[in-house]
């Protein structure tokens, strides 16, 4: 419970919606997709396995030793290390994946300006985030001392020094938060929006319901509502 606290939870199965964002991954790639690949926090290595089916050296990069570990017994090129810290010469990858990372790191500008720096120019970092937007604070929060696991309403629309005070364990990006990350750097922007979660949880639970849920859910990602939705999906492009 400390380390989902203090990490994250990775993804330990593949469902309908680690699918669509790798649908995703793939269409911002473009044919960056069978040349070198990171994942910067690639967990116990679900999308490493995935990407390395495209074709390509993929490479996984994660903090927690035994995740690390475990990404390794399907993967080769698994590197026990910080995303603040990669130890990798510069401009080495096409695309680089952070996938719900950034908001775990002990520095979320030095981990950025890292990844911008081992992609090769013309390469993409690929990024989902926490939206502050979401209604939901999806890791939990602590109070008085204890942690208490799940989704906690509203924590993330509180003025920033309270939010901060319950959930000091993980950050959360409005789009300004996350633009000034890239203050300074040579990047271009070719795709920055905000998307829903898949639900799957919900849709094991009560079945259709829970698909007409996410139908409605993910149709507002095409309208301003978006802006409430559970992610930020940029795709940032070296110059």
């Amino acid at each position: 419970m400390q380390k989902a606290a203090l990490r994250g939870e990775p993804s330990y199965v593949w469902r309908a919606g680690q699918q669509r964002r790798m649908d995703m991954i793939v269409h911002a790639a473009g044919d960056r997709i069978g040349r070198s690949v990171l994942e910067n926090g690639c967990g116990v290595g679900m999308y490493v396995q995935k990407l390395s089916g495209l074709g390509g050296r993929v490479i996984g990069l994660e903090y927690d030793l035994e995740r690390a570990v475990e990404a390794g017994i399907n993967s080769d090129e698994i590197i026990n290390a910080a995303g603040e810290f990669i130890p990798l010469p510069s401009a080495t990858f096409d695309l680089l994946l952070s996938h719900e990372v950034l908001e775990h790191v002990q520095d979320d500008r030095a981990a950025i300006r890292e990844a911008i720096r081992v992609l090769k120019p013309g390469g993409r970092a690929v990024i989902f985030c926490p939206n502050r937007g979401y209604p939901f604070e999806t890791h939990g929060i602590f109070w008085k001392g204890k942690y208490y696991f799940g989704n906690k309403l509203f924590v993330n629309y509180l003025p920033r020094t309270l939010r901060d005070k319950l959930a000091p364990h993980v950050r959360v990006y409005s789009t300004g938060d996350l633009q000034s990350l890239f203050d300074g750097l040579d990047v271009k922007f070719i795709e920055r929006t905000i998307i829903f979660g898949a639900y799957d949880n919900v849709i094991a639970r009560f079945g259709t319901l829970g698909k007409f849920l996410r139908a409605i859910l993910q149709f507002l990602e095409n309208t301003p509502l978006k802006g409430l939705g559970l992610s930020h999906f940029w795709v940032v492009e070296k110059v």
